[in-house]
């Protein structure tokens, strides 16, 4: 199976005064299921960077929760990783699926104004994929785009007008806004976007 580096979010105790690194095991079932091995990586940039090095890293999934700093979130030290993770994949070429706060992340990147967006916290939405067929998604998200900018293509969108995917026009970088991961079982679609993106 191929490693890819997956980032996880921060969850704050004030109780134990601890920021903990954390992911959904939702997340392992389902890249195991696209064949790809899970490498969670640390909210230490530094660290993330070495492991990534040391892994054989052939890929970066930047997963969802906790809003981004800019936007009110509480956890910079994931921005600052997840910045660094996608320094790292255009120096090596690799592939990057940024997933709800992920494609936020991808999108803020490359200047793509975010704003607050009402009704996009439901598990089923209809989104409309490459201006041809529907399908249904889960929407768990605030912040939202209802523009791009190049090199970002828009590739899904809902009946509102917010992005719901989008694609870099040279690199392999892509973003979605659902979360695959929360199916159950998991769609077909999801799977093959994900094989497709790793080539797993």
């Amino acid at each position: 199976m191929k490693a890819v580096a997956v980032t996880q979010r921060v969850s704050v105790i004030p109780e134990y005064g601890e920021r903990r690194d954390c992911l959904d095991q939702a997340w392992t079932r389902f890249l195991t299921a696209c064949g790809l091995l899970p490498v969670l990586i640390p909210n230490v940039v530094e660290a993330a960077y070495a492991l990534c090095e040391s892994a054989a890293i052939e890929g970066i999934v930047l997963t969802g929760g906790n809003d981004l700093a800019d936007f009110g979130g509480d956890a910079p030290e994931r921005d600052a990783v997840e910045n660094a993770l996608l320094h790292l994949a255009e120096r090596r070429s690799l592939p990057v699926l940024g997933v709800c706060r992920g494609m936020q992340v991808i999108q803020h990147r490359f200047a793509v104004p975010l704003r607050r967006v009402e009704g996009h916290v439901t598990s089923r939405l209809t989104i409309c994929v490459d201006n041809r067929e529907t399908r249904e998604a889960n929407s768990y998200h605030h912040f939202g785009a209802y523009e791009s900018r190049p090199p970002l293509d828009v590739w899904a969108v809902a009946k509102d007008g917010v992005v719901k995917a989008v694609r870099h026009s040279q690199r392999p970088i892509t973003g979605i806004m659902w979360h695959p991961e929360r199916c159950d079982p998991f769609s077909p679609a999801d799977l093959r976007l994900f094989r497709e993106i790793f080539n797993s």
